[in-house]
């Protein structure tokens, strides 16, 4: 039977043990949905209830653009030295460690900024499940190898390469750039991008097809409730 969205709820249920913190990571190439998934995880596993999913982005390691500036790196932001790959790993170990004390802060993505904002994603003591989302959680080179270790599961968006293609332009678009320069952008530098993604797609513990990647409407009745700690 094809795998639904309803099936990933289970298995994502599933994963934090007794009085043990679980983190699933969503990797995909720039535009294949792995916001989107992660989002719609989150939102139906919290339901109504007390909330005990939290989503954590990789986007917030982006490096500051005048960082960037200052190794010469702008042109091609997005690759995988353009980001903090030691932090964010390091925050995956900490999320897994500190789950009695006070609140873990993370730092977030302000798309229409396009800039890293420090502290902005809080995860409570509360937060059983940790749900992150990015390109590189199954890269092996550099300091992204620490990461997947630090990933319970990693589940791989499997969208349809030209449809991929087409929502990143569009996100390009929605976010400022002009038709010309979105286009260029998609098939420039985030092709090379998505093209090493792609080649780390066998390390996954599971592909996530086209027809699973978004939940029902927000509001939707269905959601599943929390279990205990």
């Amino acid at each position: 039977m094809p795998l639904t969205f309803d099936d990933l709820l289970s298995r994502a249920r599933r994963l934090p043990g007794e009085g043990r913190r679980a983190i699933l990571g969503i990797a995909g190439s720039p535009g294949a949905g792995k916001s989107t998934l992660a989002e719609a995880l989150v939102r139906e596993l919290n339901g109504a209830g007390e909330p005990w999913v939290a989503h954590v982005p990789m986007d917030g390691f982006h490096l500051a653009d005048a960082e960037l500036d200052r190794l010469g790196r702008r042109d091609r932001k997005g690759a995988p030295d353009t980001f903090d790959a030691a932090g964010y790993a390091a925050l995956l170990e900490r999320l897994h460690r500190e789950t009695d004390g006070e609140t873990v802060y993370a730092p977030g993505f302000e798309r229409e900024l396009e800039q890293p904002i420090a502290g902005a994603v809080p995860v409570p003591p509360t937060a059983r499940l940790v749900v992150t989302e990015g390109n590189y959680l199954l890269l092996e080179s550099g300091a992204w190898a620490r990461v997947r270790p630090r990933l319970d599961e990693v589940w791989f968006c499997g969208l349809d390469e030209a449809e991929r293609v087409r929502r990143l332009v569009a996100r390009h678009e929605r976010f400022g750039k002009s038709a010309p320069a979105a286009a260029a952008w998609a098939l420039g530098p985030d092709q090379r991008n998505a093209d090493l993604v792609a080649a780390t797609r066998h390390r996954a513990d599971l592909v996530v097809p086209a027809d699973a990647l978004t939940g029902p409407p927000p509001g939707a009745p269905g959601a599943a409730p929390s279990p205990s700690w």
